[in-house]
């Protein structure tokens, strides 16, 4: 299966190699006025991804993610969301590197086949982080009025969070 996914990778670049070569367009100033306009884009989403990066930073510096899960673990745990992945789901809307770290940091602490462990891989696999894709598609575009966007996003988030333990608790056998 390898072999083949190679010779089809290889093939489609030797065909899109040969249709640029023999095509009558000048397919490489096509090229470089893509490439110019993807600069564009990178430095105009250089201060977004800046601000981001630094907020995250202090977020999880603060301490405010462990106080805001011990804050709101009783009434997850009534309503069957592991207290476990409370960080998790705290920092998973704002940065996807943190929230590989933190899942990272819950397989350790907890086994990648503990309840914890499931629900928080079944949350990445069925979540995206929130306020970094809105602002890179937002940003990139040069909207300002993003109206019902973010607040349809974390209703899903929420949904995701619910229904990964839910889903867990009834597919998955308990610890």
């Amino acid at each position: 299966m390898e072999l083949l996914a190679s010779a089809v990778i290889c093939g489609v670049i030797v065909l899109v190699g040969a249709a640029l070569l023999f095509s009558k367009r000048t397919s490489f100033d096509h090229f470089i006025d893509g490439t110019k306009d993807g600069i564009r884009t990178c430095v105009g989403l250089l201060p977004t991804l800046i601000v981001l990066m630094v907020s995250v930073s202090m977020l999880s510096a603060s301490g405010l993610v462990d106080f805001l899960a011990e804050k709101i673990a009783p009434f997850c745990e009534k309503i069957g969301i592991p207290s476990e992945i409370l960080p998790l789901v705290i920092m998973r809307p704002i940065s996807g590197s943190a929230s590989n770290a933190m899942i990272s940091e819950l397989f350790e602490q907890y086994g990648a086949d503990s309840f914890a462990g499931n629900v928080a891989s079944v949350l990445l696999g069925s979540s995206d982080t929130i306020l970094y894709v809105s602002a890179v598609y937002f940003a990139s575009v040069n909207v300002r009025k993003t109206r019902h966007a973010l607040p349809a996003a974390f209703a899903a988030m929420l949904f995701c969070v619910f229904f990964s333990s839910l889903i867990c608790r009834l597919l998955l056998p308990q610890d």
